[in-house]
């Protein structure tokens, strides 16, 4: 790699100079650009969870019925369109940081970051309009997350010298991490009072970190030589990963066709054709980038070991993580919660609370497993991480339907200090792993990786959890009417037995998740002389509490063992894939201006240990 001397020794005064707080400051350049790092990925992580505890009371205020036809697709773009958007966007936008600056666009994020969350605060219609403005506003706060992105890691590794950077991503992690359990928590206290308010309380801190970013962070990396933008490679991996994204998630909505309702859309031929071409185009990227000058998908990278094992343990360890908030949350909400006498309407506060186990365990093990990884090396303890992660889900698959919570709270602690253990050595082994003027588009890869499999997971586990709800809820509700026992099944019990039973599985699976209790609507929707010919008593009963959870759980727990085998497979194929990136790896440049090694600090020296 060739850099130009005055280039270099400019870069390295200005280091020198913000890296001890530039004009008379007290605080280190490093803690101010960790700091901001860390509270965009705060904020990020908040904005996507609090979304999961936030929807009945969102629904409620925009008077969108939860069990009307339609809202099963506002509730998968609202929790999945987020993501998507940002999935698409991050190596473009790694790569033009590298080549204009980090600093610039992570400023340029935060920014319309903090005006999609004014314009969700103020959402101004209702109905179908006001489920569309949401999702509108929601996509354009995804922009702004995936600016802060895809620049987060970058900016950290600049700033920080070899010595320090896997404490300081851990501190980031764990900002990642417990921001998502922070989310469910504010989430559920939040919507007591206003459900605006979950937007609104990313407001302050959105403009605290967009005026903070302008006026203290400088640009101290290194930029790449500015060369053409790799039009045509973006166009087909933005082009390609959008078709299969948006394919996957109408894949779950269901379809009518004929007259005839499917569950799910799997067999839509739009669905099969925006699959196809999503794979297609993705299946050609790598021989596009093999071909053009300046490739924004760096496939050289993948040559060295440590950063190619370390994202596709990265990417198999998302698989299994991304669904797992999503389905213990439907089990807690729907199932747990309501059983063990809590109201549904209280249900999303007590499963924000009853999930921070696995936030104290990852904040515990982020910050511990990166400093050891800084003297240790990350390659045994990420994939002793990965380990822990994988006996969990199968302690989960293992556990009764009404559990005891010390069962549930120590199993989810133990995978918080397994991903702990995971996240930051396998980041910092990424970050450390490439040429100092290339960190953007690597941390752009990170991420684009790592979101891509969460929308794939979230994508697998609904799948299954729908399938298994088609196949045994029809059973369980004639099971549960045949045991009021001795009450008369009349006709007109039998044919509300037939009415639920025939009941789609996405509302089934919809109720569930919001901690919504259906029966006083489909009693309402049946023709008021079948319910009043019904015994009071089975009303009642139906009613309850502990009637729809109880007999749901018989077609759920099923599907949710299998998903959390799925998720001990890859979290077993990610702690292997991790322990076969090798020992400790620092990619080292000899610099003779100015000594300076690849972090851009002066007189610090980087070692390689192979």
């Amino acid at each position: 790699m060739k850099i130009e001397g005055n280039k270099l020794s400019k870069n390295s005064n200005l280091i020198d100079k913000v890296s001890t707080g530039g004009s008379g400051d007290n605080i280190s350049y490093k803690w101010i650009a960790l700091f901001n790092v860390t509270l965009s990925s705060l904020m990020g992580t908040i904005n996507g969870s609090i979304i999961l505890v936030s929807l009945p009371a969102i629904f409620n205020g925009i008077h969108i019925n939860p069990m009307a036809p339609n809202a099963f697709q506002y509730l998968l773009w609202i929790l999945m369109g987020y993501g998507l958007v940002t999935a698409t966007l991050l190596l473009s936008i790694g790569r033009l940081a590298d080549i204009y600056g980090r600093v610039k666009l992570f400023r340029l994020g935060f920014l319309i970051f903090t005006i999609g969350s004014i314009l969700l605060y103020l959402t101004p219609s209702t109905g179908n309009t006001g489920a569309l403005e949401l999702i509108i506003f929601r996509l354009i706060q995804a922009v702004g997350g995936a600016f802060t992105m895809a620049n987060g890691a970058a900016i950290i590794t600049d700033a920080f010298p070899v010595s320090e950077r896997g404490k300081a991503l851990g501190i980031n992690m764990v900002a990642i991490m417990s921001g998502q359990f922070i989310g469910l928590l504010l989430g559920g206290i939040l919507v007591t009072y206003n459900w605006r308010y979950v937007f609104l309380v990313n407001i302050p801190f959105a403009v605290l970190g967009t005026v903070w970013s302008y006026w203290k962070m400088k640009e101290v990396s290194f930029q790449a030589s500015k060369t053409s933008i790799d039009v045509v490679g973006n166009l087909v991996f933005v082009g390609g990963l959008t078709s299969l994204l948006v394919g996957v998630t109408y894949g779950l909505m269901p379809y009518e066709h004929n007259g005839i309702t499917d569950a799910m859309g799997w067999s839509s031929p739009w669905v099969i054709a925006a699959i196809v071409v999503g794979l297609l185009l993705l299946i050609s990227f790598p021989f596009v980038e093999s071909k053009v000058k300046n490739p924004v998908f760096r496939l050289e990278f993948f040559r060295i070991r440590a950063f190619a094992y370390a994202n596709i343990a990265n990417f198999t360890a998302a698989i299994a993580r991304g669904g797992v908030m999503f389905m213990l949350i439907l089990l807690l909400q729907g199932i747990w919660l309501p059983l063990h006498g809590y109201r549904f309407e209280d249900t999303p506060l007590w499963a924000g609370i009853y999930m921070l186990p696995m936030t104290l365990g990852f904040v515990v093990m982020g910050p511990i497993s990166g400093i050891l990884s800084d003297k240790y090396g990350p390659r045994w303890i990420a994939t002793a991480g990965m380990a822990i992660v994988t006996l969990v889900f199968i302690g989960l698959a293992l556990l009764p339907y009404n559990f005891d919570y010390w069962e549930l709270g120590i199993l989810i602690f133990f995978m918080g200090i397994g991903n702990g253990m995971f996240s930051s050595p396998n980041s910092s082994s990424i970050m450390n792993s490439v040429p100092p003027e290339d960190r953007g588009v690597a941390s752009g890869m990170m991420f684009t990786l790592s979101n891509s499999a969460n929308t794939l997971s979230m994508a697998v586990f609904f799948t299954i959890v729908i399938v298994g709800i088609q196949e045994t809820f029809p059973g369980a509700i004639q099971s549960s009417f045949a045991s009021f026992g001795s009450l008369q099944i009349t006709s007109a019990v039998q044919q509300l037995a037939d009415h639920l039973a025939a009941m789609s599985p996405t509302n089934a699976l919809f109720s569930a998740f919001l901690g919504y209790n259906p029966m006083d609507s489909i009693l309402g929707a049946i023709d008021p002389s079948i319910v009043n010919s019904i015994p009071q008593q089975i009303v009642t009963t139906l009613k309850s509490n502990y009637w729809f959870p109880k007999t749901l759980q018989q077609a759920f727990m099923p599907a949710l063992r299998i998903s959390f085998i799925i998720g001990a497979v890859f979290s077993g194929i990610a702690a292997a894939l991790s322990a076969m990136r090798g020992e400790r790896y620092v990619h080292e440049t000899n610099c003779p201006a100015n000594d300076v090694s690849i972090s851009g600090f002066p007189g610090e020296k980087e070692s390689t240990r192979d």
